[in-house]
C-alpha cells in the first residue's frame, strides 16, 4: 500500500493492517470514551485494582456516569465478544489511541497507540497465539528481532505470557497476552465451555521504537517535523 510521506506511527499501523490480513485478521476501530464495564469489568479487572484509582485512570465528569478515556485498546475486545456472542469463529485487531494518567519519560507517554488483538473459535492454543506474534514481530521488524515470551500475569487471560524484544543491547517489554480467562467469556455471554481463544495486546510506539532505532518515545508527538520527513 503507497503510504507517502506519513508520521511513523501511521505507517506502522498501515503495515500492520498489511501483516495482520495475511493471516485472516481483520481491522476494526471503537470508542475513546468508554465506560467503566467494558474497560475494567468485562475483563475480570477487581474493583479494588489500583488501575482504577484517579491517579492511574482519566475519569470523566459527572463522575456518576462511571465514563473514562480507555486504558487499553483491550476494552474494544470485550466489546467485540458481547456484539458477536457466538457467531464465531472470529479474528480481529484493534489499533488505537489509549490514555493513562502517568509521568512521561522515554518509554512512557500519557497517550499512546496500542493494538490489541483476539482469535475466538475452537481448539485455539497458546502455541497459535506464540506462532501468531512471532510472525507479525518477524515480519515487521526482520527476521532477525530477537524476542523472548516469559510467563505473567493478567486479569482476563490464563495462562498469560508477555513478550519482550532486543532493543540497544537490553529487552524491552512489548506485549501481553494469553488464553481468554473464562470469566471474560462468561460477561460476554459465550460459553467458555464451546468457545476458547487468545487475546493480546501491546505499544504500537515501542514498537516503532525497536523498528526506526528511536530512542525517545515522546519524539513521536512533539510535531517536529524534522522527524516526520524522515518518513
Amino acid at each position: 500500500m503507497p503510504q507517502g510521506h506519513l508520521h511513523p506511527i501511521s505507517r506502522a499501523i498501515l503495515e500492520i493492517h498489511d501483516i495482520f490480513a495475511e493471516m485472516g485478521f481483520e481491522v476494526a476501530v471503537g470508542p475513546e470514551i468508554e465506560t467503566e464495564w467494558y474497560n475494567f469489568d468485562a475483563l475480570n479487572v477487581p474493583k479494588d485494582h489500583p488501575a482504577r484509582d484517579m491517579q492511574d485512570t482519566f475519569w470523566l465528569e459527572p463522575l456518576s456516569e462511571r465514563r473514562l478515556l480507555r486504558t487499553h485498546a483491550t476494552s474494544l475486545s470485550a466489546r467485540t465478544l458481547a456484539e458477536r456472542k457466538d457467531a464465531f469463529p472470529l479474528r480481529k485487531i484493534f489499533p488505537g489511541k489509549v490514555f493513562r494518567n502517568e509521568a512521561t519519560d522515554a518509554t512512557h507517554e500519557a497517550q499512546f497507540f496500542q493494538l490489541d488483538g483476539i482469535y475466538v473459535d475452537k481448539g485455539v492454543s497458546l502455541a497459535m497465539l506464540k506462532g501468531t506474534l512471532a510472525n507479525f514481530y518477524k515480519k515487521f521488524l526482520g527476521e532477525g528481532v530477537e524476542l523472548r515470551f516469559r510467563p505473567s500475569f493478567f486479569g482476563f487471560t490464563e495462562p498469560s505470557v508477555e513478550i519482550d524484544i532486543r532493543f540497544k543491547g537490553k529487552w524491552l517489554e512489548m506485549l501481553g497476552g494469553g488464553m481468554f480467562h473464562p470469566n471474560v467469556l462468561k460477561a460476554a455471554g459465550v460459553d467458555p465451555e464451546q468457545w476458547g481463544g487468545f487475546i493480546f495486546g501491546g505499544g504500537i510506539d515501542r514498537v516503532i521504537m525497536v523498528k526506526y532505532g528511536i530512542d525517545d518515545i515522546r519524539l513521536l508527538y512533539g510535531g517536529d517535523l524534522r522527524l516526520v520527513n524522515q518518513f
